[in-house]
């Protein structure tokens, strides 16, 4: 299993557009991706679930990955996070 924690510097939060970004990058590993915030965690693959964790500016977060291409997921996604999702 690959772990990386993250903090969010996006100013709008984990919304519907960058979670769909989220969503559809994990969605592109065959590895089971979990998002974790504080005690609560999601699939990352799951729009629902990533919207459920209202993910907001200045949250930590941990991006954990566990399967073939592990480490490949979990530094895509915190390369995408890094980036703020492009905005």
């Amino acid at each position: 299993m690959k772990r990386i924690e993250i903090e969010l510097k996006n100013e709008t939060g984990l919304h519907a557009r960058p979670a769909s970004l989220f969503v559809k990058m994990a969605s592109d590993y065959v590895s089971e991706v979990k998002l974790i915030k504080e005690d609560r965690s999601c699939d990352a693959k799951s729009i629902m679930g990533v919207l459920s964790l209202g993910v907001m500016k200045g949250d930590k977060l941990a991006i954990e990955a566990d399967g073939k291409d592990e480490e490949e997921a979990v530094l895509a996604l915190k390369n995408l996070v890094e980036s703020n999702f492009g905005e």
